[in-house]
């Protein structure tokens, strides 16, 4: 006999539910099962104009960039404003500081590429969260 939590048997746990055979994971243990897509059913009263059957609509997916509000601009930020954007250290962001005194302001978000240490990759990874005005 498999014993389970607490040392009930699977047959111990069929006659205390009367016969009727019960599994229950452990909270804790396993892994959770995926969340499906919120979705929105038509209304079954509503058939459609071929009386095919209607299709669930998928909810709009939220964006995931940060708002032109918090963005930090490179060309007036100082080390503290930098290093609090996700990607960026005090290196980077004493690099960033010493191209924009050597070489002026930033035409773009782009030109970051042009100072020592940040290459096309790791602009990707935070380029949503900087802007130049």
């Amino acid at each position: 006999m498999k014993l389970l939590a607490k040392g009930f048997s699977v047959a111990a746990l069929t006659i205390l539910t009367g016969g009727m055979i019960v599994w229950a994971q452990q909270p804790g243990t396993g892994t959770p099962a995926p969340k499906a897509p919120a979705t929105t059913p038509a209304p079954p009263s509503m058939p459609t104009p071929h009386g095919a059957p209607t299709a669930p609509t998928t909810a709009p997916e939220t964006a995931t960039a940060t708002p032109a509000a918090t963005k930090v601009n490179i060309n007036t930020a100082d080390e503290a404003a930098l290093t609090s954007v996700k990607g960026i250290g005090k290196s980077r962001a004493k690099a960033i500081l010493a191209y924009r005194e050597k070489n002026g302001a930033f035409k773009s978000v782009d030109d970051l590429t042009k100072v020592k240490g940040i290459k096309e990759k790791a602009l990707a990874k935070f380029k949503d969260q900087i802007t130049v005005e």
